[in-house]
């Protein structure tokens, strides 16, 4: 059968020829499964002993071998017995437990060679047609994702059409390592994550800190000015709250839970019940509608370790999270309004470009087939009514509701998750919420969730990636860095301190007895935005000598006019 050659399918086909390889290399080890995923594939396998960056070059050197031979790939459909006598007589265990987790009678093989793998396809035509790949990296991965079974090793690899392409997405790779929050973390002294504390949970350090402050006030602002209200709600709560909203059915994997007194609790994984129970704390009108309570909620969640990432998939976050009540009147425009003010915020932070997908239905949920089909309606009909295209997500909504996601561009252009608005019919119900209208009748609030910037670890690691650690100079935790040359100038320096910081300038001083070109390295090394560089003749003529951290020298001005250049630059947020 001959298929249209995409990148999954390419890709695809290349994960098969790596496995034929490393099986022709390393007689005796067993498959697992080898998807194409977004920007590649992978395969798992079961071997004793661990494959090393150099296993990696012979890989690929066996998978050229057999790309050359330009073998076909062809598809058989067999009965499920006869697929477990093939695989049975290979040793292949995962594949047996494969077969037996499939419904049908059949099950399709694809061959190319003396190779042959259980797999729904589709393949390129031949083994020629892979002409442009790169296998990347090697990891740990728990068979099926589950920790409690063996461990395989993971091979990544990545495959395109053009050799080109290979070779640019190569480069963006070395970038990104350039970019990689974690490093830029230590180097920057923001943050740091301890195994004796517990792993994916966060310590913030002095600048990293303030960094966080900086967006939390911020957004505290913003959110005043458009009509929120501030609540906070407690870390734990009772586990009856928690089944009450459901999360006890569909999310408890993936919270904390624990005793007190006899009676259950646990860490909140959501702001939602804490929100919709200040709401019921009094009767609600129409006229009181729409109500926006606004959190900056720390949350915990139990990912499994396999998955944890620096800032970007951790245990402990924040979320900049907010509810709204409404009535179905309000319902378009207040998700409009939400939209406009995601977007908006974005932009101030430097993110330009987006992407738009509405999660629909999942498997498991609540509420009503016509609640939902009203929820996702109104997601769509506000996406298209700001002329915002959007792809959609089939099954992946929340369990009370769809919701838009808005993931960002970066620099390099990889995306980030950070926006999110679910519309939720169900949990007003649950929670039995109610605003009487102006006919006296009561009737049910309809209730928004929704995150701006998602979790302030996910997105202060964006935005360190974004920036390569170079912030825009409103978010530097220090702004200015003062360097006297010569012991000399100390008091002018300390003067010159004095003026900045009386203007809400975050600055600091170099007063070591180094060179200057010492101290000049170490403040770009910090990416600190200007370097302040004070001689004999600047403190005779109450100047300075102004260098950016790209290495920019901005020569000599009087101090009075590089605070007021500098206050205007911060207050313009650039």
């Amino acid at each position: 059968m001959v298929y249209e050659m995409d990148l999954d399918t390419l890709r695809h086909s290349a994960s098969h020829i790596m496995a034929q390889a490393v099986q022709e290399l390393y007689p005796g080890t067993k498959l697992g499964i080898g998807p194409s995923i977004e920007n590649g594939f992978y395969y798992d396998f079961d071997r004793e002993e661990t494959f090393t960056p150099d296993d990696l070059s012979k890989i690929e050197a066996r998978m050229l071998e057999i790309i050359l031979k330009n073998l076909r790939f062809e598809r058989k459909d067999i009965g499920k017995d006869e697929a477990k006598d093939l695989f049975r007589k290979k040793g292949e265990d995962y594949k047996l437990e494969l077969i037996e987790g499939i419904e049908d009678n059949k099950v399709s093989i694809y061959t190319n060679g003396n190779f042959a793998d259980l797999c729904k396809g589709p393949h390129v035509n031949s083994t020629g047609q892979v002409k442009a790949f790169k296998l990347l990296s090697i990891a740990g991965a728990y068979w099926k994702g589950n920790e409690k079974n063996r461990m395989l090793q993971r091979i990544y690899g990545t495959a395109f059409e053009r050799e080109e392409e290979l070779q640019e997405y190569i480069r963006l790779l070395e970038e990104a390592k350039l970019r990689d929050h974690r490093k830029l973390g230590v180097q920057l002294d923001y943050f740091s994550m301890h195994e004796e504390i517990g792993a994916g949970l966060v310590l913030y350090h002095p600048k990293g800190a303030l960094l966080r402050s900086i967006i939390e006030d911020f957004e505290k602002k913003e959110h005043l000015k458009r009509g929120y209200q501030l609540v906070i709600s407690p870390h734990i709560m009772k586990s009856d709250i928690w089944v009450q909203s459901g999360h006890y059915e569909y999310y408890k994997e993936h919270m904390y839970i624990f005793e007190i007194e006899g009676k259950e609790y646990a860490i909140k994984p959501m702001n939602c019940p804490g929100h919709m129970l200040v709401y019921k704390t009094r009767i609600r009108s129409y006229r009181d509608l729409p109500i926006r309570y606004f959190e900056l909620g720390s949350v915990y969640r139990h990912e499994k370790s396999g998955v944890l990432h620096g800032l970007l998939r951790v245990r402990g976050f924040t979320q900049d999270d907010a509810h709204i009540f409404c009535t179905k009147e309000d319902l378009i425009n207040e998700i409009k309004n939400v939209l406009d003010f995601a977007i908006e915020t974005m932009k101030v932070f430097g993110f330009d470009n987006f992407e738009v997908e509405i999660s629909t239905k999942p498997e498991k949920y609540i509420g009503s087939e016509e609640d939902w089909d009203s929820a996702t309606g109104a997601l769509k009909g506000s996406l298209e009514e700001k002329g915002i295209s959007y792809s959609i997500n089939e099954g992946e909504g929340a369990f009370y509701g769809p919701k838009i996601d808005i993931k960002l561009k970066d620099a390099i252009g990889r995306s980030w998750q950070c926006a999110t608005i679910q519309c939720d019919f169900a949990l007003s119900e649950r929670f039995d919420l109610k605003y009487v209208g102006q006919d006296g009748i009561t009737y049910r609030p309809i209730m928004l969730h929704r995150v701006l910037l998602g979790s302030m670890e996910r997105f202060i690691g964006a935005l360190l990636e974004h920036y390569a650690g170079a912030l825009p100079l409103w978010l530097a935790p220090v702004q200015v860095i003062v360097l006297p040359i010569t012991s000399k100038t100390h008091d002018y320096a300390e003067h010159v301190k004095r003026l900045l910081e009386e203007k809400d300038i975050r600055v600091e001083l170099d007063g070591r007895n180094e060179k200057i070109g010492f101290k000049i390295r170490e403040a770009q090394l910090q990416k600190i935005p200007y370097m302040l560089i004070i001689g004999e003749k600047e403190a005779q003529g109450l100047s300075v000598s102004v260098r950016m951290r790209s290495g920019g020298d901005q020569g000599a001005v009087g101090i009075d006019q590089f605070i007021e250049s500098i206050v205007l630059e911060i207050k313009e947020k650039r």
